[in-house]
């Protein structure tokens, strides 16, 4: 039986890119997105393409979502095999740390953090309870941060402390689950091309033009599926915990 990923944000840009690469892997898809499903369908449909899909709308700042996103899920399979923790929003207005407002830092820590620490603690569980049933099941956990977990940008602070968060999360949930040997990894992209990414397009190729970056192109979607399905298929063994940097050598320290 093909095992399941549950892809949080799944449903466009990075997200849509790990659901691509996990499908062609041979993995059925639970995509999570805030959009109603006929909205998502035209991104989704390609996927149907490649192996069974079904739809979890739900925002996963509201914990009061999770219940319905994993209830659908539940109600199909038995178990989750893959959690990538992907869901994650930008600032709607880049402040400056001494004008940030508590409504912003609030909205913007209840999705990238809060919600998915949550909802990471709920499918820890489950996959702890099916491990202790099931001998032969192997799970994992993969979560996409960021390099601002330690590139700090002081007009969108809330967002880098909320991936340094994640990055902390990871390393909690590999202590806390390695007994049990489910992996847990952390993905850290750089400049990513992206409708995140879109309305600082003209700055990010110019300074990629002047060397930001070692490898002198923005980063895709796929580069990141690429690197969630190595990592699902077992392709970094004895690694839980570690961080990847798929950031094309922008945090290398240079003279």
């Amino acid at each position: 039986m093909a095992k399941l990923a549950l892809i949080t944000g799944g449903s466009r840009g990075i997200g849509l890119g790990i659901a691509e690469a996990l499908g062609k892997l041979g993995f059925n898809l639970a995509i999570n997105g805030m959009r109603d499903e006929n909205e998502a369908e035209e991104q989704i449909r390609p996927l149907r393409a490649l192996t069974h899909v079904i739809y979890c709308q739900g925002n996963v700042g509201d914990l009061n979502d999770h219940k319905k996103i994993l209830s659908k899920i539940f109600t199909q399979y038995k178990s989750i095999d893959l959690l990538v923790n992907n869901a994650g929003v930008a600032p709607k207005n880049r402040r400056d740390i001494l004008e940030l407002d508590e409504e912003g830092y609030d909205r913007l820590l209840d999705i990238n953090l809060k919600g998915t620490f949550f909802l990471t603690q709920q499918v820890a569980n489950r996959m702890l309870a099916e491990k202790m049933r099931n001998p032969d099941y192997h799970p994992a956990i993969i979560t996409i941060s960021s390099m601002s977990a330690t590139v700090a940008s002081v007009n969108r602070g809330e967002y880098c402390i909320s991936k340094a968060g994640l990055s902390m999360m990871t390393k909690l949930f590999a202590t806390r689950l390695a007994d049990a040997d489910i992996p847990v990894y952390e993905i850290r992209p750089g400049i990513i091309q992206t409708d995140m990414t879109s309305g600082v397009k003209e700055k990010y190729d110019k300074l990629i033009a002047e060397g930001l970056t070692l490898e002198k192109r923005w980063g895709t979607p796929g580069d990141i599926g690429k690197i969630v399905a190595a990592l699902a298929s077992g392709a970094l063994p004895y690694s839980t915990g570690q961080v990847i940097n798929a950031d094309g050598g922008l945090t290398i320290q240079r003279l």
